[in-house]
């Protein structure tokens, strides 16, 4: 249980800062393209409160955590856009869409350089007070270029509602995207199935992996 509670208060930060960063940035960038929805329901903001979901930042992480699960994601209350607002809504909810993934793999990149000065900084660590302070910082973030990488991962599965999935939608000749966008009621429930038969993992690992081993080289396992 020690241990558990450790885990978690190493992680918490990085994986509640990626994902109210993903929203507001899908928030930010429909508000550039002409939908200010998300600015006028409050949530381009930085506050947890107006962005934790309890099922989604708190439950879904802390059981993967709790069972060991190969990678860890969750998300944040999704921001409110109106596609219809966009000023080119078919093209724009693709902007929209990958704006997420994209502040996730700049958000990794900020904790891989951080923590790669960190430990190319050798003399304070030999400052006792200091190497106790360090250590866990630089855990925390290497578990933050892992959990950013597996939001962006994970959500540019292009599956609707996921990221990718409107990417897809957006990509795709109308007639194939409308058809295309009939699976988003069902699209939990694919990628549930696809979680639970462990096909998920054979699916987004070598993504994820790839990713991590770019930002943190040797220092991929956390």
């Amino acid at each position: 249980m020690r241990s558990f509670i450790q885990q978690i208060s190493i992680m918490a930060l990085p994986l509640l800062l990626g994902v109210i960063l993903h929203e507001v940035a899908h928030g930010w960038m429909a508000n550039k393209l002409g939908d200010p929805t998300a600015r006028l329901s409050g949530r381009l903001t930085l506050n947890p409160l107006a962005h934790i979901d309890p099922f989604g930042s708190i439950l879904i992480p802390g059981i993967l955590i709790f069972s060991q699960a190969p990678f860890l994601f969750g998300y944040a209350k999704p921001v409110p856009v109106n596609f219809n607002n966009l000023r080119n809504p078919k093209k724009d909810m693709v902007w929209v869409a990958l704006a997420g993934a994209v502040t996730n793999l700049l958000l990794a990149l900020g904790f891989s350089l951080i923590h790669r000065i960190l430990m190319t900084a050798s003399p304070i660590w030999d400052l006792p007070f200091l190497g106790l302070v360090l250590q866990p910082m630089v855990l925390m973030l290497r578990y933050g270029v892992v959990i950013n990488v597996a939001l962006a991962v994970f959500n540019l599965i292009p599956i609707p509602p996921l990221d990718g999935g409107r990417v897809m939608v957006g990509l795709l000749p109308y007639k194939a995207a409308y058809s295309y966008s009939k699976l988003e009621p069902y699209g939990f429930l694919i990628v549930l199935g696809l979680l639970v038969t462990h096909i998920l993992d054979w699916l987004i690992s070598p993504f994820i992996y790839f990713f991590i081993e770019l930002f943190l080289g040797a220092s991929i396992y956390v």
